[in-house]
């Protein structure tokens, strides 16, 4: 089973999810062109593709999602909160219905010989979900665009050997920076982005012994850095309450516009 991040960020996000039978993509919030390149540098074309997942309709996850899905003919699964809201947004241009598939959250799917469980999320979007992708006894997750976690969302992440987990802003930079008050309260809120600390915070409540691999995405351009997040989220893990160091674990920062190495779960 493989985990790879094509492109995180706030200027468009594609991640790919996958065993040596099933392929599936998580958003395609990039170019057509970008997600195919990003597939070959895994060995692979959109022709083998069987499924887009969709978080939400936010421009920075689906921007290449009806030409690629039309390209390839891709199914695409999302809530129908979401299905509904990316037929209305003119971007995408015009999807055949036969491509969408609804899912729920917390109610499982199985494509091919991968089991994918949407989990909800706290999102300001029609009806977001994260995703949690299982092959047999492996299990990893992509989660981000969430303003806040509960006890839900840590149940949901226990357990993973790999997560990609949104860590989108320092607080400092962003309240400093030059976006306008109402954008950088969204932001903040609890249907906005995950801090670096909140992010850490979360991670720190869902390490275990198997945990193989943690990827840091969806940060953003103005408000954050790579070395940051990195730090921020390492401090977290180690004085976090529990058993843990930060060394413990392989903590990336996936890239922004190009493929981050992909991660193979054991």
């Amino acid at each position: 089973m493989r985990l790879c991040s094509i492109a995180s960020g706030s200027s468009g996000n594609c991640v790919y999810v996958g065993s040596d039978a099933t392929h599936l993509l998580v958003d395609v919030g990039i170019s057509g062109k970008k997600a195919e390149s990003g597939l070959n540098y895994l060995g692979l074309t959109g022709r083998d593709i069987d499924a887009i997942l969709v978080t939400h309709e936010h421009a920075d996850h689906i921007n290449g999602l009806g030409v690629f899905s039309r390209k390839y003919g891709i199914p695409i699964y999302a809530t129908k909160g979401t299905i509904d809201a990316v037929k209305n947004m003119t971007n995408v241009g015009e999807i055949d219905d036969e491509l969408f598939h609804v899912v729920k959250a917390d109610e499982k799917l199985v494509i091919k010989d991968l089991t994918v469980n949407p989990m909800s999320i706290s999102h300001d979007a029609a009806d977001p979900v994260a995703y949690r992708v299982s092959y047999g006894r492996k299990k990893v997750a992509v989660c981000t665009d969430l303003g806040h976690f509960t006890d839900y969302t840590v149940e949901c992440l226990r357990g993973m050997d790999a997560l990609l987990l949104e860590a989108n802003h320092d607080v400092n930079m962003l309240q400093v920076g030059p976006y306008p008050y109402y954008l950088k309260q969204r932001i903040l809120g609890d249907r906005g982005h995950l801090s670096n600390e909140n992010s850490g915070r979360l991670i720190s409540r869902i390490l275990h012994d198997g945990v193989q691999a943690i990827l840091l995405g969806h940060l953003s351009k103005e408000n954050n850095l790579p070395e940051l997040a990195y730090e921020a989220v390492r401090m977290e893990i180690t004085l976090g309450d529990n058993p843990y160091h930060a060394n413990d674990f392989s903590v990336q920062v996936a890239k922004r516009s190009e493929p981050t190495p992909a991660i193979r779960i054991a």
